[in-house]
């Protein structure tokens, strides 16, 4: 049985989860998140960071092992002991304006309108959130940012398909099928 185990990455805002959920379900394979290992489960959500051999153990436990599944998200450094498992990563980019919006638009969507707009409860978080995540393209800033995700992606060892995330859902997991199935033809 040939293995597909996928990492799909890129910055806030392109498409990375949605990707990740319609090309395990095409593959027919687990879809796991970074963010549930990475943090700790609070309400609201993102507030407590887990200790990265936890973040590691419970990926290990939990599918590493298997033979196929999709993983998306970011990782960094801290993950470099999982990359050898890794078949394919993706990386997708979208412009910023496409991005931002996009956030905006999420953020409503989990907390609510009322809660994001001025004087909502969530309003500041999310403004913060929207600041954080527009300077990722200018890596003036630490945490996840352009240069360190290129970076991170020149040292993998497996193939990088880079894609454009404001194209439809279904061209993308259409090129990402088409990719592996290219993989594995070279194998």
């Amino acid at each position: 049985m040939r293995t597909r185990r996928i990492h799909i990455t890129g910055p806030s805002g392109a498409g990375v989860t949605s990707l990740g959920r319609a090309l395990a379900s095409a593959l027919v394979v687990p879809h796991h998140d970074t963010d549930d290992y990475y943090w700790q489960p609070t309400n609201p959500p993102f507030q407590e960071k887990r200790d990265v051999p936890d973040r590691l153990r419970l990926m290990r436990e939990l599918f590493l092992e298997r033979d196929g599944w999709v993983l998306s998200g970011s990782l960094g450094d801290w993950a470099n002991s999982i990359t050898p498992y890794f078949d394919l990563v993706i990386y997708l980019y979208v412009v910023p304006e496409i991005r931002l919006q996009r956030l905006r638009e999420r953020e409503a969507k989990h907390f609510g309108e009322d809660a994001v707009a001025p004087g909502g409860w969530r309003h500041q978080e999310t403004e913060e959130f929207i600041e954080w995540a527009s300077h990722y393209e200018l890596s003036d800033r630490e945490g996840r940012n352009s240069r360190r995700h290129q970076e991170w992606l020149a040292q993998l060892s497996c193939p990088v398909l880079r894609l454009n995330g404001a194209q439809l859902l279904a061209a993308l997991v259409g090129e990402a099928e088409t990719h592996l199935v290219k993989i594995a033809e070279d194998r």
